[in-house]
C-alpha cells in the first residue's frame, strides 16, 4: 500500500537524488561560500522588502518579499538532516537570519510617525493573532514544499509555497512591534513563526522518510530506524504544542469577543444613536469600535464590568466613530 503511494506521488523516472536534495538544502554542502552569501544577501533584501511592505500596508509587496526569502531553505534543511540523524546548522542559519529579519524589522519602524496605531495596519493585524487554520495550512505547504523539492517536474510550484508560508513577514512584524513598544504583539506574531517553523520541519521529515530516502540513508551508512522513530516522536509533541496553544487561543480569544460584546452593549444601552461597529481581538488586546453621534457613557463603567468577567492584564482599546458627515461645498 505505502509502496503504491509512493510510486503515484513520486514516480521513480522524477525522483530527485539523495545527493541532489542534500545539495540544495544543505548550506554546509559543495560551493558553500557561494551558498551562503546568496542566502544572507536575498534574505535580507526580502526583509527589506517585506517589511517595507508591512509598514505601507500592502499586501503585493509582503507577497513579493516572500517569494525570494529563502528561509525555507534552512529549515527545510533541518528536516532532511532529521531524517539523515546528522547535525547539518540549519537551526543555526534559521536562528540567525531570523534575528536579522527582526533587526530590520526594527530599522523600518523607524520610518512610522509617531505615534502610530499598529492595530490599524491589516499587514501587522493579521499577522498577531495566530489560529489553528495557520497551523494546518503551514502543515499542508510544508507536505507540498517537501514533494516539490522531491520531484524533478513539479519545480514551477515553489514560489506559490513560498506565497502559502509566512516566514519573513513575521519576523519583520515582530520587530517592528517590539520597536514601537508592543511586546503584546511582537508575541503573537512570533508565535505565528514559530508554528510555521515547526510544522514545516514536521511535514518535510515526514515527507522525506515516507518517500523512501531513508533507504540511501542506510546505503551510506546511517543510523537506526529507532532514532528516526524517536525524532518523529519528538517533532510531533513540539508540533502538538502550538497546535494546542493555538486552539486554547483560539478559544479563548472567541470567549474575549463575546464578553466585550455584551458588555459595551450593557454600556450603550442608555445612548441613543450609539452602535457596536465591531470587537475584535489583536495581538491578545481587546479592541472595541463604537459610533456614537453624542457623548459616550463614562469608560469606567465600561472597564469595570470588563474587569469583572475577564482574566487580569488584558488591553483594551476603545475606538469612537461621530459617524457625522459635513457638506462643505464646492471649492472656487
Amino acid at each position: 500500500m505505502l509502496t503504491a503511494i509512493r510510486a503515484r506521488v513520486l514516480p521513480e523516472n522524477q525522483r530527485r537524488t539523495f545527493e541532489e536534495l542534500t545539495s540544495d538544502l544543505d548550506l554546509n554542502e559543495g560551493d558553500t561560500l557561494s551558498k551562503r552569501s546568496a542566502f544572507w544577501t536575498m534574505l535580507f533584501l526580502a526583509a527589506c522588502i517585506a517589511s517595507a511592505g508591512v509598514i505601507a500596508d500592502s499586501t503585493a509587496t509582503v507577497i513579493g518579499a516572500m517569494i525570494i526569502a529563502p528561509l525555507s531553505t534552512p529549515i527545510m534543511g533541518t528536516a532532511l538532516a532529521l531524517v539523515k540523524r546528522e547535525r547539518t546548522g540549519g537551526v543555526k542559519f534559521v536562528v540567525l537570519g531570523g534575528v536579522m529579519v527582526v533587526a530590520v524589522g526594527a530599522l523600518f519602524s523607524l520610518m512610522l510617525p509617531s505615534p502610530y496605531d499598529l492595530l490599524s495596519n491589516s499587514q501587522v493585524a493579521g499577522r498577531t493573532s495566530p489560529r489553528l487554520v495557520d497551523l494546518l495550512g503551514a502543515l499542508a505547504t510544508g507536505f507540498a514544499g517537501a514533494i516539490a523539492l522531491a520531484r524533478r517536474d513539479v519545480a514551477a510550484i515553489l514560489p506559490g509555497v513560498a506565497i502559502s508560508i509566512s516566514l519573513v513577514p513575521p519576523l519583520c512584524v515582530v520587530g517592528i512591534c517590539l520597536a514601537e513598544g508592543n511586546p503584546s504583539l511582537a508575541f503573537g506574531a512570533l508565535v505565528l513563526f514559530l508554528s510555521n517553523f515547526l510544522a514545516l520541519v514536521f511535514a518535510g521529515s515526514l515527507v522525506f522518510t515516507t518517500l523512501g530516502y531513508t533507504a540511501s540513508i542506510r546505503e551510506a551508512g546511517g543510523g537506526p530506524r529507532r532514532k528516526v522513530r524517536v525524532t518523529f516522536g519528538v517533532l510531533v509533541l513540539l508540533v502538538l504544542v502550538p497546535v494546542v496553544l493555538n486552539t486554547v487561543i483560539g478559544i479563548a480569544v472567541t470567549q474575549l469577543v463575546e464578553i466585550g460584546r455584551a458588555s459595551t452593549r450593557t454600556w450603550l444601552a442608555s445612548t441613543p444613536g450609539a452602535e457596536i461597529l465591531d470587537v475584535t481581538n489583536q495581538g491578545f488586546s481587546l479592541v472595541i469600535q463604537v459610533k456614537a453621534p453624542d457623548a459616550l457613557p463614562p469608560t469606567a463603567t465600561l472597564m469595570r464590568e470588563l474587569s469583572g468577567s475577564l482574566p487580569t492584564g488584558i488591553p483594551v482599546v476603545l475606538e469612537r466613530s461621530v459617524g457625522e458627515s459635513i457638506d462643505l461645498g464646492t471649492t472656487s
